[in-house]
């Protein structure tokens, strides 16, 4: 499949690539994706909740009050969980999250939402491009130029580029990776895939390893 070459003020350059339609142009699986994205979302919870049960409250081990004869239930400690400041019934306690997936599952869950992408025409090439220093405005200008200012963009470079990242650190609607840390969620979770010319050899070893 064969798309156009844009350069950063959104013009064809007058080339175009060829983009791999095993990574591109798969039928998606869907339920790939759902186990990639469920897996994401779940390594992003820290797992760090707790509570204090009755053992670990601290307070007076005394009998509170005697056993008979006062009209109401009896009471041993002031730490019992029916007290206001006792433990807790069944608190939360630590927990990781984390869940396996094997690695090709998950290739064939970013190939499909790639695919997805591609089937929506919400993926653009653009020439590998760079600024002489960090600046939000530059990177602005780039969003305008490719109608993408007021959408959700993910710009996926081939090398880490410092001066493209720090530049559009502070904007809300984009975010700037490589492409070793592409994935499903990311992809599906922006409107527009700006993929630089540079990245696209590494995605489609990256997504076509045996």
């Amino acid at each position: 499949m064969k798309v156009a070459v844009l350069d950063i003020k959104g013009k064809e350059t007058g080339r175009s690539i060829e983009l791999s339609d095993a990574v591109y142009g798969i039928e998606p699986n869907k339920h790939a994706v759902y186990l990639d994205v469920k897996q994401y979302l779940a390594h992003q919870r820290q797992g760090t909740h707790k509570s204090k049960e009755r053992a670990e409250i601290a307070g007076s081990t005394r009998k509170i009050k005697k056993q008979k004869g006062t009209g109401t239930a009896r009471a041993g400690s002031i730490k019992s969980p029916v007290f206001r400041g006792g433990g807790r019934i069944f608190g939360p306690r630590p927990k990781d999250y984390k869940q396996k997936l094997n690695k090709n599952l998950k290739r064939l869950a970013r190939k499909s939402a790639l695919s997805i992408k591609t089937n929506e025409k919400a993926i653009l090439v653009v020439e590998d491009f760079n600024f002489d220093a960090p600046k939000t405005k530059d990177f602005k200008n780039v969003l305008k130029s490719l109608g993408l200012e007021n959408k959700k963009s993910l710009f996926v470079l081939g090398d880490s580029n410092n001066n493209v990242y720090l530049s559009s650190r502070n904007l809300k609607g984009s975010e700037v990776i490589t492409n070793s840390d592409l994935s499903t969620y990311k992809i599906l979770n922006a409107n527009n895939i700006v993929l630089l010319e540079g990245s696209l050899e590494g995605i489609e070893s990256n997504l076509t390893k045996q």
